[in-house]
């Protein structure tokens, strides 16, 4: 293939200098040619190249250089010519070849290492993130166990917290076989007609009972039914939730808002906190990216899963200042439905 499309260029450069060379002479030919091999050697193959270097040398020998249509060279000038234009092009496809590959190396290297520091913060990250919840149910099933002298409240206070660190390991596990769907391109929607304040109102109802922040949640009441995957938008406000109240102070405020304008289906999510710095928002969702001075916990997925499963379900996502605070903006263009209306009429 790409011998062909090398072979294609050069004859296509050859024929248009063939036209004009009673207008630019055969040394200036010789230098078209040379700049076409140059400019084929910076984006294919070796031997393509070296093929197509070779092609060209013929080419303007039988074609430009006098005589013409002969492979006869006259003058010693025009010889010298010719051997220095050939060995110019295989040395110049030579080191076109060597710098992409020392290139493609370095860059490789790079990755490489990129992805060590990133897996290497995740495994950092996750070492916390999952030994706690693991040394809660641990802890709390010893102790349920050994101890006989526990009361009604006592034994439900330790199961309810076994219950919560189930659940916190349980989120880390979708997370992370999220982004691995993600990564593939094996993330496949299972659209269906669903009732996004529902949906919403059960992820808060979800959330209050771990934490001490106030949730309020507006719904639009004459939002109507839409045409989505509900798991993957449950996993997005999930995670949008979740990432407001672990970057908040107890007591803060978490706002859900939704609306239906345009045919585009908007849902906001928002908090009172710190929001963040103006330097930090191009990186928010990035992978394992966490703020400077995070507390301790969290892989850094959240927010990049989130952007992922927006892309996926064909929605786009946009961080806004909240003064104070932050609000995350998603927008949809999903299939609507007012039978829900006419039902309730």
């Amino acid at each position: 293939m790409q011998i062909g499309i090398c072979s294609v260029l050069v004859l296509l450069v050859a024929g248009v200098c063939y036209f004009m060379q009673p207008q630019i002479g055969y040394k200036v030919v010789a230098l078209l040619l040379l700049l076409t091999v140059s400019l084929l050697a910076m984006l294919f193959a070796r031997l393509p190249v070296l093929l197509s270097a070779v092609l060209s040398a013929g080419i303007w020998n039988y074609f430009f250089i006098p005589p013409i249509f002969t492979f006869h060279i006259e003058t010693a000038e025009d010889t010298l010519m010719f051997l220095l234009y050939f060995i110019v092009a295989l040395i110049n496809t030579t080191l076109s070849y060597q710098i992409r590959n020392a290139e493609k190396k370095a860059r490789d290297r790079e990755e490489k290492e990129k992805t060590i520091r990133l897996y290497n913060t995740l495994l950092n990250s996750l070492s916390h993130e999952l030994r706690t919840p693991i040394s809660t149910v641990i802890g709390g099933v010893d102790t349920l166990l050994e101890s006989k002298n526990l009361n009604p409240a006592q034994q439900q206070q330790l199961l309810q917290e076994i219950g919560n660190a189930g659940m916190r390991l349980n989120r880390q596990v979708e997370n992370l076989l999220n982004m691995s769907r993600i990564e593939s391109g094996m993330l496949k929607l299972k659209n269906n007609w669903c009732d996004l304040n529902e949906l919403i109102a059960a992820v808060v109802a979800d959330n209050t009972r771990e934490n001490k922040r106030e949730i309020i949640f507006t719904a639009e009441n004459n939002l109507p039914l839409l045409f989505f995957d509900e798991v993957l938008m449950q996993q997005i406000i999930h995670n949008l939730v979740h990432n407001a109240i672990q970057y908040t102070l107890p007591q803060s405020e978490i706002t859900i808002t939704t609306a239906f304008e345009n045919e585009t289906c908007i849902i906001s999510v928002g908090d009172n906190g710190n929001g963040f710095p103006a330097a930090e928002r191009a990186a928010v969702f990035e992978k394992f990216y966490r703020l400077p001075d995070s507390k301790p916990g969290g892989s850094g997925l959240g927010l990049s899963i989130v952007k992922g499963l927006t892309e996926a379900m064909q929605g786009e996502i946009e961080l806004l200042d909240n003064n104070p605070g932050a609000k995350f903006i998603l927008r949809f263009r999903f299939p609507a439905s007012y039978m829900n209306q006419l039902h309730h009429e």
